[in-house]
């Protein structure tokens, strides 16, 4: 089609008509993470007055934007949220009544939901459209592709400032109803610096990484932890969810090279990007890495594909059965399953018989006045990922695997990892319930 540039030129609409396209009693998606679309999300609030019962669907909505903090949005929107980030955590402890959680595995988030109902709104972020009238979708496909083919409405917000990105990133402009134009840097969430307990649980993760594995590994200082750790294996490949810097840096160290993987050899697999403008720039125009569909990427059937794959994920508290719980304590919802239970199901039952999957966590919390293992669970605390598929556990004080073994076997090589101060407290209580002699 070479009469692009009139297609898109016609389709150029402002943000405040763009978003007046919200309708009451509707679901609106928007993209997560890097590729939220900020400038239109920014102006949701300025139509509260003429639509009522909006469902606005996200993924970690990186601003505290008006249409869920404020209390008399109340009625008008309500963020629907897959995964907690900080905005829907605090406007859920003042109480707004805007915020609500979707129980979801990250690789069916989206599709669950096209179960319930279409979605009228699609809001998204891409590149210029290039000399073929194509845009990418940049640093992210989970499920925004997926919502882009359902949706009765697609608007993109054009980003002259994104990374053009390959895959199955690209949209016709033909296939979106209108554009916006929106200039920023893209969302940025540099790597934190691990400390000493992140370090010493980084190399206890590092051991059980073998060379030529492939990997998924998430972000924050106990991941960024064991990537530092990883610098001496080699020829590691990725298959993850999340591209972040840390696989960056062993990129340019020559440690990932891809070159041993099974599935798409020589190739970086993931699904969205998040990290710094350094990542974005690598990102940018490089073949080596491939944004698939979520519900692609992260299905385990997928995932077990992989040669030697290791799955990397950490997790707030984990009780004697190996229960794991990641996403919250009691009823308080902290963040989401996210991809967790996807990539550790496809890791353990790796066809290779190689995969393994790794839970990391510090003994402690609350600044070391806590045991992150516990006896039980408390009352009302969602299980991530279910005792039966809990493989390797880690912390600082070592390794305990407890695939195969039975519960009094499991609570004894849990307390063996927890921390020296509490473990005679957690024997007390593994007597009281016979779990221990």
């Amino acid at each position: 089609m070479n009469n692009f540039q009139e297609i898109y030129k016609n389709k150029l609409i402002s943000i405040e008509e763009a978003v007046n396209h919200i309708k009451s009693d509707s679901d609106v998606i928007v993209a997560q993470c890097a590729s939220e679309p900020q400038g239109c999300m920014s102006k949701f609030h300025l139509v509260k007055n003429k639509v009522e019962n909006v469902k606005v669907f996200s993924v970690l909505t990186l601003k505290p934007y008006d249409f869920y903090m404020k209390p008399e949005m109340k009625g008008h929107f309500e963020l629907c949220s897959w995964f907690h980030a900080p905005g829907s955590r605090q406007a859920i402890k003042e109480n707004t009544g805007t915020v609500t959680f979707v129980p979801n595995m990250l690789h069916r988030a989206a599709t669950d939901r096209l179960k319930v109902r279409k979605p009228h709104m699609f809001f998204g972020t891409c590149t210029p459209p290039d000399g073929k009238g194509f845009v990418s979708l940049s640093l992210g496909i989970t499920y925004e592709k997926d919502i882009i083919e359902a949706a009765s409405i697609v608007v993109l917000e054009v980003n002259d400032k994104l990374p053009l990105t390959f895959g199955d990133t690209h949209v016709h402009v033909s296939d979106v109803n209108y554009f916006v134009e929106y200039s920023q840097s893209p969302p940025s969430l540099p790597s934190p610096e691990p400390d000493d307990i992140a370090m010493q649980i980084g190399n206890n993760i590092a051991s059980l990484v073998d060379d030529g594995s492939t990997i998924q590994l998430g972000i924050g200082d106990i991941p960024n932890a064991a990537a530092l750790s990883l610098r001496d294996k080699k020829d590691l490949g990725v298959h993850t969810e999340m591209m972040v810097d840390s696989m960056m840096e062993l990129a340019k160290m020559g440690v990932i090279t891809n070159k041993n993987k099974k599935l798409y050899p020589g190739k970086f697999i993931c699904t969205f990007a998040m990290g710094s403008q350094e990542l974005y720039d690598w990102l940018d125009n490089n073949p080596t890495v491939e944004f698939l569909r979520g519900k692609y990427v992260n299905d385990p059937c997928l995932v077990r594909q992989n040669n030697q794959m290791i799955s990397i994920n950490t997790c707030i508290m984990i009780d004697f059965s190996g229960q794991v719980a990641s996403e919250g304590i009691g009823i308080n919802q902290y963040s989401g399953t996210g991809g967790q239970t996807d990539t550790a199901l496809g890791a353990i039952e790796g066809f290779d018989g190689k995969g393994k999957s790794i839970i990391a966590c510090r003994s402690t919390a609350k600044k070391g006045t806590i045991s992150t293992i516990v006896p039980t669970l408390p009352n009302g605390t969602p299980v991530t990922l279910h005792r039966s598929n809990t493989d390797y556990v880690v912390t600082e004080h070592g390794i305990a695997r407890l695939t195969g073994l039975t519960i009094k076997e499991r609570t004894i090589a849990l307390i063996n990892i927890a921390h020296p101060k509490f473990r005679d407290e957690l024997k007390t209580k593994a007597r009281e319930f016979e779990y221990i002699d």
